[in-house]
């Protein structure tokens, strides 16, 4: 039972640094977009 916690819990970090990677990667195409329109705010 131990070790089946540990390795949910692995998989649940994993699962957070992949959905703070992505929203990363996001976030950066969206301003790499932006900067090629050459958009002013």
């Amino acid at each position: 039972m131990k070790l089946e916690d540990e390795v949910i819990r692995r998989q649940r970090e994993r699962a957070k640094i992949l959905a703070w990677l992505l929203g990363a990667f996001v976030v950066l195409m969206f301003f790499i977009t932006i900067a090629k329109t050459g958009k002013n705010w």
